[in-house]
């Protein structure tokens, strides 16, 4: 599996869902996390009902796998930068508790949720959101910029996942604090899957053994990294995007090799600390 290959997938498939403004299997039929909505899959996974209604329309595409605002203790003025933006759903909560003399920064490689965001941005009239095209793992961000690092089930999407907490690492200030959610895996994937840029894109085959991804953040320099909880992760929802059922008749996949990665896959919340 190319590292040109996956980064054009995911690239095209988050930007379809921005065209869309959906979850990736649209508002009404079954997503491809296996609920009916942007609101019922955000629900299932932490956020509440006063979350949900504090985002502008447009911003939830139900892609998350965690809810890393309220776990990151977020205080007043503080500035915050999210991973892997997208529609700007994380960034706008963030906004809200850090108040306006804060500032949340939102990135993300995709031009379409880019401008999505910016656009629920505009018509929210929220000033302290700012949201940057490039990559997590080459962050439009100055060194020791932003007091927390946040993401939301983007790391996983990554080819170089020591490359981004490093470059969280830098863009963070001495005691700044990283909290992310994301998947991770506790066994082996079935070899179709593993190497599927279309399940890459779907979150499953990029995700790194749970002992390699907490290493990864350590080899970056941050310290007191714990894992806060752990979910299993209904990936047989995967079965319900259009991108995972072209694959499974391009290649050798299945919905069985599908299911059973469902059995090794985890969503977790993880913190860590920039030594002060």
């Amino acid at each position: 599996m190319k590292t040109t290959d996956v980064k054009k997938t995911v690239r095209e498939k988050y930007g379809s869902i921005a065209g869309n403004k959906t979850s990736c299997c649209g508002p009404k039929a079954p997503s491809c996390c296996g609920a009916s909505s942007a609101d019922e899959i955000s629900r299932k996974i932490g956020y509440s009902p006063d979350e949900l209604d504090a985002a502008p329309d447009g911003a939830n595409l139900g892609l998350g796998c965690g809810n890393p605002v309220a776990l990151a203790s977020l205080k007043r003025n503080e500035v915050v930068l999210d991973l892997g933006a997208g529609g700007g759903f994380d960034a706008f909560l963030a906004a809200e508790r850090v108040g306006n003399r804060g500032k949340v920064i939102g990135v993300d490689m995709t031009p379409e949720m880019v401008e999505l965001a910016r656009g629920n941005a505009e018509k929210a009239g929220c000033d302290n959101v700012e949201f940057r095209l490039g990559e997590i793992e080459h962050l439009p961000v100055a060194d020791g910029a932003v007091d927390v690092v946040i993401s939301n089930c983007v790391i996983n999407l990554s080819v170089d996942k020591p490359a981004v907490f490093a470059e969280a690492y830098r863009a963070l200030k001495p005691g700044g604090r990283l909290m992310v959610s994301d998947i991770v895996l506790t066994g082996d994937l079935p070899e179709p899957v593993r190497e599927s840029a279309a399940a890459y894109a779907g979150c499953i085959a990029g995700a790194l053994f749970v002992e390699d991804y907490l290493e990864a953040i350590s080899g970056a320099g941050f310290v007191d990294v714990v894992v806060v909880d752990k979910t299993s992760y209904p990936v047989e929802g995967f079965l319900n995007d259009p991108v995972i059922q072209e694959e499974m008749v391009k290649t050798d996949m299945t919905g069985e090799d599908v299911r059973r990665a469902g059995d090794v896959v985890l969503s977790v919340n993880v913190s860590a600390v920039k030594p002060g």
